[in-house]
This record gives structure tokens, sequence and C-alpha cells, in this order.
């Protein structure tokens, strides 16, 4: 027996239904790209708004800091918003 296809509601939204994230930076402006562990806990994350990715960079700041992330840019799809914003304390 086939189930039919679950509602939008119940899906996880697609790239362009979270078309904002964060371009994690070196110091000079290089992207930076993490490995391992990190890279799955930080890594290639979008948000749905731009409130929820500024949250989420508030509140893992000090955490992509010690990963070698010195500043981060905000896209929506292609478009900077703003930064490079600092990460230092």
């Amino acid at each position: 027996m086939t189930l039919p296809e679950q509602p939008p509601t119940f899906r996880p939204p697609a790239a362009p239904d979270q078309p904002w994230y964060w371009r994690l930076e070196d110091a000079s402006g290089a992207e930076v790209t993490l490995a391992g562990e990190a890279a799955e806990e930080y890594g290639d994350k979008t948000f749905p708004s731009q409130g929820d990715a500024e949250s989420w960079v508030g509140e893992i700041w000090a955490e992509l800091a010690e990963h070698g992330v010195a500043q981060v840019t905000l896209f929506d799809v292609d478009r900077e918003v703003y930064g490079p914003m600092s990460l230092s304390a």
C-alpha cells in the first residue's frame, strides 16, 4: 500500500523557503569551511527569516569564533544584506 504524499505543512522547507544564511569568514574575509562535528552542527544553516538567522548567530557566535570564524555576512538568497559583522567579544 502506498501512502499519499505528505501535505506541505509536514515537509521540511525547501531551500527557497529558507533563503537566509550566514557566510562564515576569517579575519581577511575569506570563507571559512568548518570540518567534522562543527560542520554538522554549524555548517550550511539556512533560515526562513532574517530574525531567525540573527537569533541563531546571536546564540552561537562564541562557538563559531572558537572554530576560527572571525566574522559573518548575512545573505538573503544571493543578496548581501549586511556584514561583515565581527564575532569578537
